[in-house]
């Protein structure tokens, strides 16, 4: 199996447009799916939904947090 140097060295051969569907590929492979990251995002998102519906959780505005960094 080719290690990662070769296979840069033969993609440098590549034209543009066929490096950017490599680069394509190799991103969406790297984001597959994790159920389980998924699960741990999708408990965290339902907490922090009913601590915003309590009104446990603190908000902040969007002109807030954009003064915050003028």
């Amino acid at each position: 199996m080719p290690n990662s140097q070769s296979l840069y060295q033969q993609t440098t051969q590549l034209p543009p447009l066929e490096k950017l569907r490599l680069a394509e590929l190799l991103l969406a492979d790297l984001d597959a799916p994790n159920p389980e990251v998924d699960a741990v995002w999708h408990e965290e998102a339902q907490k922090r939904w009913q601590a915003y519906q309590s009104g446990e959780l603190k908000t902040v505005s969007y002109s807030a947090v954009m003064q915050k960094y003028k």
